[in-house]
């Protein structure tokens, strides 16, 4: 990981400098404010512009992740229209939309600090994944790694939190073969990385009948009555559900299969249902359809095993589950879901790894995330319905 000590500035300097100049087909180009710039009809990406590519989608992210931290925005010198020139930069409309972009990023982090969470510092790496150029458009898959460092943590709190997020970029080649950034679209499922402000991903609404359990929804009030949980008497060992789920949050088990490609419809569920079977949870074999059965392995799962509001069904209907009436009253071990569009279809499951000062942290996939609060999610969603499960 690379160091994040330079300044601003001298990042952008960095990127300036290795952007001025590049080679198009075996042609030197001068940056784009230069008279008498060769045309190039069919530009090519090299491996120099490929990296410039990398270094700019480096600086836009880090910029949305350091809209979140306290005192970071106020130190960005000038707005992005401004910080890039050369070769590749960002069109003018990208920039105006990604200072758009920062500035309600800076009310999240205003809406997180009065929820009690701020961040002191933060890390962000991003890996150029694959580069598919078509005529003058070049498309560029992206990876983005982030970690936050909670501010003031005490005692068990987590330390930080962190999350996975991919991107697809577009850049547009003009006559002279000089690139701009013209788009970003977030390609993950779930839509839920605390730096975006993409809509999180519905499920398409599930067909059920009047057999099915309804779940309550949960409160999203703090300090509601303590609701501890019962470790006597159960086989189930919690602490290896939470293990599980922080080992393989951003590294998927290869004895499951990853649904979180294209048309997949996401990893959440199966995601939470190992790390429940990890814990103690036993298949229930069965027809692959009917919700009262559960299993999965890496040939076959019922639905109820990576389903969202299958599971819910499941877990009510089975009794291994009984319902919460507020989230801040989960615990280690419990499953929160929610309901991002308020159409009576679950959109998305998650699973409690750390509970420090009465606030739960979740831990899932699409976007891969590991120890988010719940402080966190309520606040940058206060409409969507919430689901608590106690395991």
């Amino acid at each position: 990981m690379k160091s994040r000590k330079l300044s601003r500035t001298r990042r952008r300097a960095a990127i300036l400098g290795a952007a001025a100049t590049s080679v198009v087909a075996g042609v030197a180009l001068l940056p784009n404010w230069s008279a008498g710039a060769a045309v190039v009809d069919d530009p090519t990406v090299d491996a120099k512009t490929k990296a410039t590519f990398q270094r700019l989608a480096d600086a836009v992210f880090t910029d949305r992740t350091d809209a979140l931290v306290t005192g970071k925005q106020g130190d960005r010198e000038k707005p992005l229209t401004d910080g890039f020139s050369g070769d590749v930069k960002l069109s003018s409309g990208t920039a105006r939309t990604e200072d758009a972009t920062l500035s309600s990023l800076g009310q999240r982090k205003d809406k997180l600090a009065k929820a009690g969470e701020t961040y002191s510092k933060a890390s962000t790496t991003v890996t150029l994944n694959a580069t598919r150029v078509t005529g003058r458009t070049a498309k560029a898959a992206v990876t983005e790694t982030t970690t936050l460092t909670y501010a003031q943590a005490r005692g068990n709190q987590p330390k930080s939190t962190g999350f996975q997020a991919h991107h697809e970029l577009t850049f547009k080649a003009d006559r002279q073969g000089n690139w701009q950034l013209t788009n970003i679209r977030d390609t993950d499922q779930g839509g839920l990385a605390v730096n975006t402000l993409s809509k999180p991903t519905s499920v398409k609404a599930t067909t059920a009948d009047d057999t099915m359990p309804s779940a309550p929804r949960a409160a999203t009030t703090r300090n509601p009555a303590a609701k501890p949980k019962t470790l006597t008497g159960t086989a189930l060992d919690y602490k290896a559900m939470a293990t599980y789920a922080e080992k393989y949050w951003n590294n998927y088990n290869k004895d499951y299969p990853d649904f979180n490609g294209h048309g997949a419809g996401g990893d959440c569920t199966n995601f939470v249902s190992q790390s429940l079977k990890a814990g103690g949870w036993k298949h229930v074999p069965g027809y692959v359809y009917d919700y009262t059965k559960w299993f999965g392995n890496n040939e076959i799962q019922s639905d109820s095993f990576v389903g969202v509001n299958e599971w819910s069904w499941f877990a009510q209907n089975s009794k291994r589950t009984t319902p919460l009436a507020n989230v801040y009253q989960l615990e280690v071990g419990d499953v929160l879901q929610m309901d991002f569009d308020k159409d009576g279809s679950k959109d998305h499951t998650m699973i409690v790894t750390s509970k420090s000062g009465g606030v739960p942290y979740v831990t899932y996939h699409s976007n891969n995330t590991l120890r988010r609060s719940v402080a966190s999610l309520v606040a940058s969603y206060p409409n969507a319905y919430y689901y608590a499960y106690r395991t």
